[in-house]
């Protein structure tokens, strides 16, 4: 007598994402938005709200710049910065993020930045110890205790 077990189908795969997006640098509950392209940072829902009620204070024609520079104690610390619409420079790439309810924002990087950012996660909290924004970054290799420096 010969046994035979039965293999269940293979589960279909899921639809492509558009608009809000879970990530797998983010628990599942957690959202998280890219780019009117698909691409360039993900920002979390918290975060996305903490933006568009910055970016409200900055007034009209404001973007923001994100990117590295030299430093910290890991050897690369992240920046952040408002700027205005002419400071973008020809070389920059640019990302378009349209959040449910807010105005959409523009967020510009250096295209050296990019290298080392590419896919990152900005998250944001308001804990009183350790709030503000977070980094989550796949390129890095070392992350300092406080989260605002990597090496890769």
């Amino acid at each position: 007598m010969s046994s035979e077990t039965a293999t269940p189908p293979a589960p279909a795969a899921p639809p492509a994402p558009t608009g809000p997006t879970t990530s797998a640098l983010t628990s599942p509950a957690e959202v998280t938005f890219t780019g009117r392209d698909g691409k360039g940072i993900l920002i979390t829902e918290p975060a996305m709200k903490q933006l568009a009620v910055l970016m409200a204070q900055q007034g009209r024609d404001k973007l923001l710049r994100v990117g590295v520079r030299s430093g910290g104690c890991s050897g690369m610390s992240y920046t952040m910065d408002f700027i205005d619409a002419a400071a973008i420079a020809s070389d920059d790439e640019e990302y378009v993020y349209e959040p449910a309810g807010a105005p959409s924002f523009r967020v510009v990087s250096d295209p050296k930045s990019l290298l080392y950012i590419y896919g990152m996660q900005l998250d944001f909290s308001s804990a009183l110890i350790g709030g503000g924004f977070n980094f989550t970054n796949p390129n890095a290799t070392q992350t300092c205790g406080c989260g605002s420096s990597f090496a890769v």
